[in-house]
């Protein structure tokens, strides 16, 4: 979903590429905590940053590299839940032009972000769950109106990206992370690279990244392309995977043997991140690190938001997302009550309701989409559909991207009902409230078949209650 022209950023952490970041002395100190403890709050002190791995005594060495930035943040207490805003900024201005020219970034000044992810840690302060949230979300900006939610930090800075999060999703924001995605490079390169593993083949000539199918160590200009690139089906929703992917190989690179018992390699390591992070409130990552030791990798979970349309145009012709506002609206309360995302919720849709539809079919009209590679999908599907008795108006349509799955029944605002009647016609159907007028009706590679008229109406699908999540480890790529 990029727009014609647009200079894509990369994804999460660090400085500027090629910074001369050097590495400052570290301080001898009297040891605080046992080597255990030290490796645990290794964990979640760089988890908050993205890479930001260190041992509590060395990030005490070197507090006064941690940046600070106003974001209006409503400071947390000293233990319970979380909610930490982390935003990843691509800032070009201070490149030279060979640096440009080879991470292939463009020329354009300013910043502007790239990455943005809610994390949220429960109350015991035992268990992290991390939910990117697609840069190409179509969203109300408090006082600019409906934009990209990318846009706000851009309009406002870190408070109105902060107020952006908290208005759609919901949650306070206690805490603020913005780091330099550039400097990823730097953090990549101090670990000796890290492993990924891509199902599909990548090749992406604008950025020079062209790797096979398969598993790849990579370097700090090749791990930058493979987390920014959109050249692969489901474009930045893709992209949102692999980001994941990598930050979960940099905690399993952090964390290793190798790395916490080499002095060299994690002086590199914290030198090559600290320098570049800032946050709010100022405690930051010191205060919060020496809380969380019991973390492991199994504890960290990602999640995506769902989505009710990947192919939104926007009034302005950009392309954009559009979320499920009612999966998204019980995804975050569950995370407001700090309630495990896995655990399934019982639904009181699982029975049929016991009245019939009052609307009739032949009072129902609708558009169809097909949102798959499958010809002749569109055609049979309305031909069904109208012998139900619905309107079909016009020949089917097709999707921009056809990567869809599910069968979709989406509808507007006050459509409920009638596009009830939809989804009880198409068994395994999905009803989603979106913002558009009228019923539209987006098919899936599960191919649906129109029930026959007067046949019993089965239950209607509905979103999924239980988010599908995945943790660090499962992320990493398998031996």
């Amino acid at each position: 979903m990029r727009e014609p022209g647009e200079e894509d950023a990369g994804v999460l952490v660090g400085g500027d590429a090629y910074g001369g970041v050097k590495l400052a002395p570290v301080r001898t100190r009297r040891p605080l905590r046992s080597a255990k403890a030290r490796r645990r709050n290794v964990l979640i002190a760089g988890f908050l940053s993205t890479c930001v791995l260190v041992t509590t005594g060395v990030v005490w060495a070197t507090p006064r590299q941690i940046g600070t930035v106003d974001a209006g943040v409503t400071a947390p207490s000293s233990r319970g839940a979380e909610n930490i805003l982390l935003v990843g900024v691509d800032k070009r201005d201070d490149l030279t032009r060979q640096q440009q020219n080879r991470l292939k970034l463009g020329r354009e000044a300013g910043q502007r972000t790239d990455t943005m992810m809610v994390i949220h840690l429960s109350e015991d302060h035992r268990k992290v769950t991390v939910v990117s949230l697609p840069r190409d979300t179509w969203a109300t900006i408090p006082g600019k109106g409906n934009h990209k939610i990318n846009s706000a930090y851009q309009f406002g800075g870190p408070k109105l990206a902060r107020q952006t999060v908290e208005s759609v999703t919901g949650l306070q924001i206690n805490r603020y992370i913005e780091v330099n995605i550039l400097g990823f490079i730097d953090v990549v390169d101090s670990l000796g690279g890290v492993t990924v593993c891509t199902p599909v083949p990548i090749n992406d000539q604008r950025i020079a990244l062209d790797l096979p199918a398969g598993t790849h160590k990579l370097d700090g200009v090749q791990a930058l392309g493979y987390a920014r690139t959109r050249a692969t089906a489901r474009s930045d929703l893709d992209r949102i995977d692999r980001q994941q992917q990598v930050i979960s190989a940099l905690l399993s690179r952090a964390l290793s043997a190798g790395t916490l018992a080499n002095p060299g390699t994690l002086a590199s390591f914290v030198n090559s991140t600290l320098s570049t992070v800032k946050v709010d409130p100022d405690d930051g990552l010191i205060g919060l690190a020496t809380q969380l030791r019991d973390v492991s990798l199994e504890d960290v979970k990602f999640a995506e938001v769902p989505l009710a349309d990947v192919d939104f145009e926007t009034p302005t012709g950009e392309s954009a997302v559009l979320w499920d506002k009612g999966a998204a609206r019980d995804m975050f309360a569950r995370i407001d009550a700090d309630r495990d995302l896995a655990a399934p919720t019982p639904s009181a849709d699982a029975t049929p309701s016991a009245k019939p539809s009052p609307i009739p079919p032949e009072s129902v009209s609708l558009r169809i989409k097909n949102g798959t590679l499958i010809n002749g999908l569109g055609a049979r599907t309305k031909e069904a559909l109208v012998a139900y008795g619905f309107k079909v108006p016009g020949q089917p349509g097709n999707t921009r991207q056809h990567d869809y799955e599910k069968t979709v029944v989406r509808h507007g605002k006050g459509q409920e009902d009638a596009a009830r009647v939809v989804a009880d016609a198409i068994p395994g159907s999905e009803l989603r409230e979106v913002d558009i007028n009228g019923i539209e009706l987006i098919l899936g590679s599960d191919q649906p078949k129109v029930r026959q008229k007067g046949s019993k109406s089965m239950p209607t699908a509905k979103p999924s209650v239980t988010p599908s999540t995945k943790t660090a480890m499962q992320n990493i790529c398998k031996k």
